[in-house]
């Protein structure tokens, strides 16, 4: 019993689902060969990016990332920059700390449980629009595997 309740703990891991993540990427990255090719080509992914069964309700939603009027290059730099921010870091804490950030220790474990849930929350989002992206770049040069 103990095997199963790790199993299920592990798929739904912060490390999991980065990995997941870095790996459409990678694999966004080593199928599209031709980046320009991506520019002008309109998003049109509504239904693709569906918020995951986990997603907490109060968690910001990730729309923001991909302006509805972008092209496929966009977002193609963007999950990169991503992916290296996620690998290397990011210099510096150019972050504004927010109002309940200043000293408020109350409830620590609270705040990293949503922050948590918001983070895999992203990053199902992210890894679709990788494998979304990789599987467009497929149809636009006519490679569908």
């Amino acid at each position: 019993m103990m095997q199963i309740s790790n199993s299920y703990n592990q798929k739904n891991s912060l490390f999991t689902a980065m990995s997941r993540f870095i790996g459409a990427v990678n694999n966004m990255d080593q199928t599209v060969m031709v980046p320009s090719l991506l520019r002008d080509v309109p998003l049109e992914d509504g239904e693709d990016l569906k918020a995951p069964e986990s997603a907490p309700e109060s968690a910001p939603s990730t729309n923001g990332y991909f302006q509805p009027d972008g092209d496929m290059y966009s977002s193609y730099v963007l999950l990169k920059s991503i992916r290296n921010d996620m690998e290397w870091g990011v210099l510096g804490d150019e972050r504004p700390k927010a109002e309940g950030e200043r000293g408020d220790d109350d409830d620590l474990e609270k705040q990293f449980h949503f922050h948590l849930n918001g983070l895999q929350a992203v990053l199902s989002k992210l890894t679709l629009k990788a494998n979304t992206l990789t599987n467009r770049y497929k149809e636009e040069i006519g490679c569908r595997n």
